[in-house]
């Protein structure tokens, strides 16, 4: 037998128990066709010797904004790290401004008032800062932005007077009443209205460009929440976009893309989803399309997830939902009936709360096995809850990431008691339930090996203690960002281990990971990723 490419020298970690560990893996048609002994007397096209790195099956991103990550890198970043200072943020704006012409807009992202004395950059600071020139500027979380005066009149607000309250979200005033620029939750609509969508071939080449440094990452799949319509959304066009990515090998990842829910409407007397019918499921194992998601809440660091209890030092603030109760019960009734895998974001005990009793509602009228409904996030959970979510077989998909990067704002939000219930991971393990791995990227930095190295340390970015009840081992950890995505997209039969018929999805790693002080596991880096057994980044230069 004649293979398409054997790989040899290896240390492969394969998650399979039958046999966890292998030397060589052989590719046939995209998938893997033997280890080690069960290609015995073969050859192949193309040999490939990986030199005793440590390989794992690739890793794969349960929620990954991929298409905003690419516009996200087109634009200013104002993440920590690059700007720490109010001061420091205008400069980059004023720096920018200067650039462009004067009716061009400046954009930027990843500003996190947490790490900016507790402020939010203002209207007229914006102003100065650009020379009047249009600005936004949206928050790490996408759950609120702040726009310049020349912004709102191009919103068709030339008054501020106007500017009118928005339900499910928030106008910033300030102490005249006129809006101060931040817009949060669904008020964002008055500024992407303007700026979506993104013109069809620009939002393609975003999706090629974080395309590559997510293969650099060892990224080999991942599910995009919310393309279409919608807050997380870009246009009507979206996967449009993915499909030509694809056709034109842009796109090296196996994609999931979850609509968001305004795309979804009637369709004939008695369906509800896309047009034609397409619903969950529908695609190849390129391209397909995932659950329907479906925004409840808002931000923990933002302050606008809805919660139980005020937030810390906050009287009276408990957060907001984006929806009332009960439009967000119908949709989840309708979705359900109608055969839609649902991805509900969630954050605050009393939206997961919310969402739970409608799941509960939609599968006791309508009852489906292994449906696997998701909470998006789902930050903040009692015990009580976390029992619940098991019994009903629904998927958290909360993110490690956070920790590290946002985990000091996160406690601050919620005080020390209420903190021991944020971002669980190994109360979910305990009560039987299959944990994804996810970075919420670019809210947060989206390379696997830093989501596994926080499931694992538990620290935040000031190096104080984030939950360390919660912390995995290097195993668990690597098994969420692996079987534990695949499992979430239903897709366990096919992704997550490498094994004989599985995908022939990898990363090789510069060290091993299962061995490595876990306080190091952030220093690794991929050597080069395969999918489907072709290599799709090759830093070591193993194709050579």
């Amino acid at each position: 037998m004649r293979l398409d490419a054997l790989f040899v020298n290896g240390r492969f970690a394969t998650l399979d128990p039958g046999r966890p560990e292998a030397t060589r893996l052989g590719v046939f048609g995209g998938r893997v066709a033997g280890l080690d002994e069960e290609l015995d007397g073969v050859t192949a096209d193309v040999v490939v010797d990986l030199g005793g790195a440590r390989v794992v099956p690739g890793f794969n991103d349960a929620h990954h904004h991929l298409s905003m990550r690419g516009q996200q890198l087109r634009q200013l970043d104002l993440r920590a790290g690059r700007v720490s200072s109010l001061e420091e943020l205008y400069a980059k704006v004023a720096e920018r401004a200067a650039g462009l012409p004067p009716d061009a807009w400046v954009r930027g992202a990843g500003y996190d008032q947490n790490k900016l004395g507790g402020q939010h950059p203002t209207r007229e600071a914006l102003d100065r800062a650009a020379g009047g020139r249009p600005v936004w500027l949206q928050h790490v979380s996408a759950h609120m932005g702040v726009a310049s005066t020349a912004a709102f009149a191009l919103m068709g607000f030339s008054r501020l007077e106007d500017v009118p309250e928005v339900p499910g979200g928030t106008v910033g005033r300030d102490a005249a009443g006129l809006p101060d620029g931040l817009l949060t939750e669904q008020a964002q609509d008055l500024a992407l209205r303007v700026l979506r969508p993104v013109p069809h071939d620009d939002y393609v080449e975003g999706i090629a460009l974080a395309s590559r440094v997510a293969a650099a990452e060892g990224l080999t799949s991942f599910t995009e929440p919310g393309v279409g319509r919608g807050l997380a959304g870009n246009g009507a066009r979206d996967v449009a976009a993915f499909q030509e990515a694809v056709r034109r090998g842009l796109l090296l990842q196996r994609a999931t893309l979850m609509p968001g829910s305004p795309n979804l409407h009637e369709v004939g007397p008695d369906g509800f989803g896309l047009d034609l019918g397409i619903g969950t499921g529908f695609g190849d194992e390129r391209l397909r399309i995932g659950p329907v998601k479906l925004f409840s809440d808002g931000s923990l660091i933002g302050r606008t997830a809805a919660m139980c209890c005020d937030y810390q030092g906050e009287p009276g603030n408990r957060g907001l939902l984006q929806e009332e109760a009960e439009a967000l019960r119908a949709f989840v009734l309708r979705a359900h009936a109608s055969g839609w895998q649902i991805a509900a974001h969630a954050i605050g005990d009393h939206a997961v709360e919310v969402i739970l009793d409608a799941y509960e509602e939609a599968q006791a009228a309508h009852p489906r096995p292994g449906i696997r409904h998701r909470i998006e996030h789902c930050a903040v959970t009692s015990e009580a809850q976390v029992a619940r979510i098991a019994r009903l077989g629904v998927v958290p998909v909360p993110q490690a990431r956070f920790i590290s990067e946002l985990g000091d704002g996160m406690l601050a939000a919620l005080g020390p008691e209420r903190s021991r219930g944020c971002y669980r991971q190994r109360s979910f393990l305990d009560a039987g339930i299959t944990l994804p791995g996810s970075s919420d990227c670019p809210v947060a930095d989206g390379a696997p090996l830093l989501g596994i190295h926080d499931l694992v340390n538990q620290r935040t970015a000031s190096g104080a203690p984030f939950n360390p009840d919660e912390a995995l081992t290097v195993t668990q950890a690597l098994r969420a960002y692996t079987v534990g995505s695949a499992y979430a997209a239903h897709e366990e039969h096919r992704k997550g281990t490498l094994a004989r018929g599985m995908l022939a999805d990898f990363a090789v790693l510069s060290d091993d990971l299962l061995a490595v002080p876990a306080e190091h596991i952030r220093d690794l880096t991929v050597l080069a990723t395969a999918v489907g057994g072709v290599l799709v980044h090759d830093a070591a230069g193993f194709a050579r």
